[in-house]
C-alpha cells in the first residue's frame, strides 16, 4: 500500500479538519494521513510517512487534478479534469468535531459528465499496526474495529473485502451525470450511535457550522485569504481553546539533515500569535479560544509554563521513533523534546495576548491573574539562560528579553490600576536596558546574545510589539542591517547557520518574511511593506496552505503541515496593512 499512493509534494495536499483532528488529502483523492480520535492519537492513514491505511476516491480514466475551499471554511472540493469529462469530490471533517468521534465527508458530484472512480478503503490504528478487522456488512452499511477504534460506513454498499487477510473495502462506483454519491466514514474510541449519520444533514450543519465561526474580515487587503487562514487556524483549534501547530509529524524542513519534528500540539506562542493575529480585526472567538487555554496553563503551571502541551492541556510526551520509512528526506518521529525546554519568550507572548484581550473588553479575573503569573514569572526568571524563539541551546536569547518587555508594556497599557502596572514598566525598562548593556553590537543594532553578534529574524518582532519605538534607533539599525544580510529577493532567513549560502542552509522562513512586512509597515514604508506580504502569501499550493519554510530555489514548501503561525501572521498582515499603523 504505501507504494500505491506514492508521497507528493507539500503543495498539492489539502487539509480537512474540525478542532480535533485533521486530515491531509493527496491528488489521488487519497486521503494520506489522519491520527483518530484526537490530533496526537495514533495514525489511522499514515501512508504520507510511508506507514499503513488509506482511503481513496481516484478517478478511473486519465486525468489531471486541482482543487479549492469553498470560502471561509475547510470544505474541500477536489476537481479532476478527465478523459471522460470534468467531476468533484466535495469533502470535509463534520464540524464542529467530536472529541471521540472522526465523521469524514465525501460526496462525488458527477456534473455535468458521468463519473467513474475506484474506492477503496483500509484504515489501519496505531501508524499501522491496527488493522481493519471483525467486517461486517448489513444493510449496505459496513461496520468493523481497528486496534481500541469502531469503524462505521455507509455509501459502500458494493465494495468487497479484498487482499489475502480482507483487510481492505474496495469497489468500483459510478456515479450518472447530474447525481450524486455520498460516503460517510465514521471512527471512534466509542461506541458509535445507533443512527447511521444522514450525509445532507451532515453536510447542512457543517456549511452552517462554519458560516458562523469565520469572520467576514472585510476591512483586509486580502478577505479572501484572511478567511481562508481564519478557518485554518480554526480547524486546528480544538474545544479546549488549544491550536495545534500543525496537523502532521516529520515532514522535513530540510532533507537529509535530520530536522524532522512533531507538531501535533499546542505551543503557547504560536497560539498567543493567533490570538493577537485575530485581535487586530477583531473580538473574534478565537482570541477568547486562545486566552482560555493560556490563562488555564499559565493558573496551573505558573513560573514552569511549559513551551508546548497536548491540545487537552496534558505535557507533550519525548519524542521517540516509529519505525516508518518517513516522508522522502525525512524520517518518522512522535512526541517533542522542546516541551521540556524553558523558554522565557513564552510569557512575553501571553502577556501580549491578554493584553490584546484587555483592550477589547474579553479579559476576565482568571485572566488577568494569569497576567500577574506571567508578569512575576518574568521577574523571577529573566536573568536564566533560555532557549528562546527557535528552541536552541539554552543562552540569554536578546529577543525573550525583548519581548518580555514588550508583553509588559502592553499589559500596563492596557490594564490598570496605576500602581501595579507601574511596577510592570519598570520592569520593561530594566530588560530592555539589560540587553542593551549586553546585546547591543557596535554598530547600534540588536544581536542575538551576549556571546552571539549575529541577527535574528525573531529580534524584529519586539518593536512591532512595542517594546521599542519605531524611530528608537536599535530598532531601524536592525531592521535595516536584517534586510541587507539575511533575505534575499524578499523571502526571509531566520538567522545564519554557517559559511553557506541562505538558502543552502535552509528555507525561507515565512514566518519571519510576514514580520518584516509588519516592520516595514510600522516604518511608514508602504511599498516595501506590501512587497514582502504578496511575495510570503504566494508561497503556497492550490489549496492556500504554508508549510514552516519555502525552497526558494526549488519553488517547494518544506516543513510540517499547515504551520499555524504562518496562517497568523499572514492575517495579521491583511489586517494591519489596510491601515495606518497602530501599535495597540
Amino acid at each position: 500500500m504505501p507504494g500505491e499512493f506514492p508521497p507528493q509534494p507539500l503543495r498539492q495536499y489539502a487539509l480537512l479538519a474540525d478542532g480535533e483532528r485533521g486530515a491531509v488529502v493527496g491528488p489521488f483523492g487519497d486521503i494520506t494521513w489522519m491520527c483518530a480520535p484526537r490530533w496526537d492519537c495514533g495514525a489511522v492513514f499514515s501512508t504520507l510517512i510511508g506507514g499503513r491505511g488509506a482511503y481513496a476516491v481516484t478517478p478511473v480514466a486519465r486525468h489531471v487534478w486541482g482543487g479549492y475551499y469553498e470560502e471561509g471554511s475547510l470544505v474541500w472540493r477536489t476537481r479532476w479534469v478527465t478523459e471522460e469529462g470534468v467531476f468533484e469530490c466535495r469533502e470535509a471533517l463534520a464540524f464542529p468535531g467530536d472529541p471521540h468521534r472522526a465523521v469524514i465527508l465525501r460526496r462525488i458530484l458527477a456534473s455535468p459528465a458521468r463519473a467513474r472512480l475506484a474506492v477503496v478503503l483500509e484504515p489501519c490504528a496505531d501508524f499501522g499496526h491496527g488493522p481493519l478487522r471483525a467486517l461486517r456488512e448489513q444493510d449496505g452499511v459496513w461496520t468493523g474495529a481497528l486496534g481500541g477504534l469502531r469503524m462505521r460506513w455507509s455509501g459502500g454498499a458494493r465494495a468487497r473485502p479484498v487482499g489475502p487477510e480482507g483487510h481492505r473495502l474496495a469497489m468500483d462506483l459510478t456515479v450518472e451525470a447530474g447525481a450524486h454519491h455520498d460516503l460517510v466514514l465514521e471512527i471512534s474510541d466509542r461506541e458509535l450511535p445507533s443512527r447511521v449519520p444522514e450525509a445532507s444533514r451532515c453536510w447542512a450543519e457543517t456549511e452552517a457550522a462554519w458560516e458562523r465561526a469565520v469572520p467576514r474580515l472585510e476591512n483586509t487587503i486580502a478577505p479572501r485569504d484572511a478567511r481562508q487562514s481564519y478557518a485554518v487556524l480554526r480547524g486546528l483549534t480544538a474545544r479546549s481553546g488549544g491550536m495545534v501547530a500543525a496537523a502532521t509529524t516529520s515532514l522535513p524542513e530540510r532533507a537529509g539533515e535530520d530536522r524532522n519534528y512533531d507538531y501535533r500540539y499546542v505551543w503557547i506562542r504560536d497560539l498567543c500569535f493567533a490570538g493577537q493575529a485575530v485581535a487586530a480585526d477583531g473580538a473574534h472567538p478565537l482570541l477568547d479560544d486562545a486566552v482560555r487555554f493560556t490563562t488555564a496553563r499559565l493558573l496551573d503551571d505558573g513560573p514552569r509554563l511549559a513551551p508546548a502541551y497536548t491540545a487537552d492541556g496534558c505535557r507533550v510526551p519525548g519524542q521517540h521513533p516509529l519505525d516508518l520509512p518517513g516522508y522522502p528526506g525525512g524520517h518518522d518521529l512522535v512526541g517533542n523534546r522542546g516541551s521540556e525546554q524553558f523558554q522565557l519568550d513564552v510569557f512575553g507572548e501571553a502577556l501580549l495576548l491578554l493584553a490584546a484581550a484587555a483592550r477589547h473588553d474579553r479579559l476576565d479575573g482568571d485572566g488577568r491573574r494569569a497576567a500577574e503569573t506571567a508578569a512575576q514569572a518574568i521577574a523571577r526568571r529573566w536573568g536564566e539562560a533560555d532557549s528562546g524563539m527557535w528552541e536552541l541551546s539554552p543562552r540569554h536569547w536578546a529577543h525573550s528579553r525583548l519581548i518580555c518587555a514588550a508583553g509588559l508594556r502592553a499589559m500596563a497599557h492596557a490594564s490598570p490600576p496605576a500602581a501595579r502596572t507601574a511596577g510592570w514598566t519598570d520592569l520593561a525598562d530594566a530588560l530592555i536596558a539589560d540587553t542593551a548593556a549586553h546585546s547591543l553590537h557596535p554598530s547600534g543594532r540588536w544581536q542575538r546574545s551576549p556571546d552571539d553578534p549575529g541577527l535574528d529574524g525573531a529580534l524584529l518582532l519586539p518593536p512591532v510589539r512595542g517594546a521599542l519605538p519605531a524611530d528608537d534607533p536599535r530598532t531601524t539599525a536592525t531592521l535595516r542591517a536584517y534586510t541587507q544580510q539575511l533575505t534575499d529577493d524578499y523571502f526571509a532567513y531566520r538567522f545564519r547557520h554557517d559559511g553557506r549560502p541562505l538558502n543552502e542552509a535552509e528555507g525561507a522562513f515565512l514566518l519571519c518574511g510576514f514580520i518584516v512586512a509588519l516592520a516595514e509597515h510600522q516604518q511608514g514604508h508602504e511599498v516595501e511593506a506590501h512587497r514582502w506580504f504578496e511575495r510570503n502569501r504566494a508561497a503556497c499550493g492550490p489549496a492556500g496552505l504554508y508549510s514552516e519554510e519555502y525552497d526558494v530555489r526549488l519553488r517547494q514548501m518544506r516543513g510540517n503541515l499547515p504551520q499555524a503561525f504562518v496562517h497568523a501572521l499572514m492575517l495579521e498582515c491583511a489586517v494591519r496593512l489596510n491601515g495606518p499603523w497602530r501599535t495597540f
